[in-house]
């Protein structure tokens, strides 16, 4: 009996050798190619806990993810090095003291490398490229502010700190262009622009005549970046472009996505409704048929319009593929450009840009992902 007593407790002994320690590492990324894409899931089932997600369209990996807080902004400096997140965390979760932040994240290693603490006033919405915004040379960063008063923040994104709060009652969010200009749309259907100086105190602000119309057929707060400015649509399917490259903004006669009694009906829907590649001159646009108040609906189709011309070009047909409506687009700028589109129920589809074939669904790539950023 003793001798088997020992025995066991030899094993015993030999069996509770301690494992080696686990070493833990950070894994650094590549330099990203043509067809990544930065996927901001605001997590609509649990708003807290958004994330963005690193996804290569080649490969078909995820290759990461940022943490983001409560309805975060996304955006990223001219030179795509660093991740930029404005958001809001409470303290308890979801209630508890508020501390609205601008988070920066080393692109290589997503590993957070400082932050801005800002007013609590960081605006909470679904994000777009209007939430935050880089000057051209990457010394101011702009975040809107709602409390519902309207205003934005400048940041010194080098030195850590906010420089000032501009004042811009009745128009809202950001679109940063020019030697430190900032524009905002306005309800009554302008722009009003600010002009900075390098300390980010304004020193000049003006607007331009009235555009679009809010009550007859209000824009998508969600512009969409063209070369020299933005193409604003409108929940009718009006086209405004604005040129930024003068003086002040120069807003072109509008134009129609539709053409003819065919398209009666049809619009533009989603969270990120379109798309532009700049050496194309293609404008991408998510489709829906549906009536007032169907704005937000996701696109069943994508439409393709030459931007010189203001022709359409193509129509894909998104369900004959299988993918489910689309509530977020966005384009690589390459020259085998593929489009990135996002559905209502929670998946990445992957298409050629030039022939509409879709190359790969990713299946449940986030919750509820409302924002593509391509870099």
């Amino acid at each position: 009996m003793n001798a088997i007593y020992s025995l066991f407790l030899g094993l015993a002994a030999a069996t509770a050798a301690p494992p080696a320690p686990e070493k833990l590492t950070v894994e650094t990324l590549p330099a990203p190619g043509p067809h990544w894409v930065y996927v901001l899931d605001i997590a609509f089932a649990n708003e807290n806990d958004a994330r963005v997600h690193v996804f290569d369209a080649d490969s078909h990996r995820r290759l990461g993810q940022v943490d983001a807080g409560f309805y975060p902004a996304l955006a990223l400096p001219p030179d795509g090095k660093t991740l930029t997140v404005a958001t809001t965390y409470y303290a308890r979760g979801t209630r508890g003291a508020r501390t609205d932040v601008v988070e920066f994240a080393d692109r290589s290693s997503l590993a957070t490398t400082g932050e801005v603490v800002l007013p609590a006033k960081h605006l909470m919405s679904i994000p777009s490229y209007l939430s935050m915004g880089y000057s051209s040379d990457a010394k101011q960063l702009y975040v809107s502010y709602i409390t519902p008063a309207a205003s934005f923040g400048v940041i010194d994104p080098q030195k850590k700190r906010v420089l000032s709060e501009i004042d811009t009652a009745g128009c809202v969010l950001v679109i940063p262009w020019g030697q430190h200009r900032v524009s905002s749309i306005c309800d009554g259907g302008q722009l009003m622009t600010v002009t900075l100086d390098a300390t980010g105190h304004e020193t000049a602000r003006s607007r331009t005549d009235k555009f679009f119309d809010a009550d007859q057929d209000p824009i998508f707060a969600q512009g969409i970046p063209a070369h020299g400015g933005y193409v604003f649509l409108s929940f009718l399917g009006q086209a405004h472009e604005v040129d930024l490259t003068g003086a002040e903004p120069r807003v072109r006669a509008a134009w129609s996505l539709l053409s003819g009694a065919a398209d009666r009906g049809w619009r533009p829907g989603g969270m990120q409704i379109g798309a532009i590649h700049q050496g194309l001159g293609r404008l991408f646009v998510s489709m829906h048929q549906g009536g007032e108040g169907t704005h937000k609906d996701g696109g069943t189709e994508i439409w393709v319009f030459d931007l010189k011309t203001h022709q359409r070009v193509a129509r894909w047909a998104l369900n004959r593929n299988q993918v489910d409506p689309v509530i977020a687009v966005q384009v690589s700028q390459d020259a085998h450009p593929v489009l990135f589109a996002a559905t209502d129920t929670g998946n990445l589809a992957v298409l050629d840009a030039l022939s509409g074939q879709v190359r790969h669904v990713e299946k449940h790539l986030g919750q509820t992902p409302q924002f593509l950023l391509n870099p």
